[in-house]
């Protein structure tokens, strides 16, 4: 089965404020690294639960996951949940930040 991707709006404006970050820092290699980024999480479409649950930001009704991209300083995690046939990106976080305690 192929899920649909699709982003939250608070999910949108991390990816848009990380993408406008490693680009000015570098800007042929950010734009790469932005663009195997959003390859990775377009690859949630198959098999989303490869990612493991996340307890502290899930909920009775809600089970979020994680997935990591990237390493060293430049680690994110990427929140979501699937429903039904969607994959929606919840939230996009720096590594070195804690985990949110809402979404």
């Amino acid at each position: 089965m192929v899920y649909r991707v699709e982003f939250t709006r608070r999910a949108a404006n991390d990816l848009y404020t990380i993408a406008e970050w490693a680009v000015g820092e570098a800007p042929l290699q950010g734009r790469l690294w932005v663009q195997r980024f959003l390859e990775a999480i377009q690859s949630l479409e198959t098999f989303p639960s490869r990612h493991p649950i996340k307890p502290e930001v899930s909920g009775r009704h809600r089970q979020v996951r994680q997935s990591i991209f990237g390493r060293s300083r430049n680690l994110y995690r990427v929140y979501y949940e699937v429903v039904d046939d969607t994959v929606r990106i919840l939230h996009i976080r720096h590594g070195a930040k804690p985990p949110p305690t809402e979404l």
